[in-house]
């Protein structure tokens, strides 16, 4: 028999912004592509209708996590505000139960588009968070 093998853990990633870790993260959302379909209908031909592939999009990646001391986001959203923008690559890795590397999705060219803060709430008892929406030239294996 061949061994079972059970699929991956969605909380067990790391998220890189240039080629280092850029710290905890609670959740990522944006993995995500899709090719757009337009429909050719061809005169004299009425059983179907011909699906060419069009452009490909990617929405922007949105990473999430608790507002602490670092400021490393804010500051890089900042720049592009001051019309500074620094694109970089973006990898997210998903890792196995030993810790493992099993999947990468690369970003490519990625910026700050826009920033988010958590409401604040005095009656809430729940941890403030900021997220980071990244716009980019494309998501791929890496």
């Amino acid at each position: 028999m061949s061994e079972r093998r059970d699929p991956y853990r969605s909380f067990r990633f790391v998220v890189e912004i240039g080629s280092a870790p850029a710290g905890g993260f609670s959740s990522v959302g944006g993995l995500e592509r899709a090719t757009t379909v337009d429909e050719y209908r061809e005169g004299g031909v009425n059983d179907f209708v011909h699906k060419l592939a069009g452009v490909t999009k990617h929405p922007a990646l949105v990473l999430k996590r608790g507002i602490a001391d670092r400021v490393d986001l804010w500051d890089w959203h900042q720049e592009v505000i001051a019309g500074r923008i620094q694109r970089r690559g973006v990898a997210i890795v998903l890792r196995d139960e030993s810790g493992r590397d099993v999947c990468r999705w690369v970003f490519d060219a990625a910026f700050p588009a826009k920033w988010n803060g958590s409401d604040l709430d005095a009656q809430a008892n729940t941890v403030a968070v900021e997220s980071i929406e990244l716009v980019h030239h494309g998501m791929r294996r890496g």
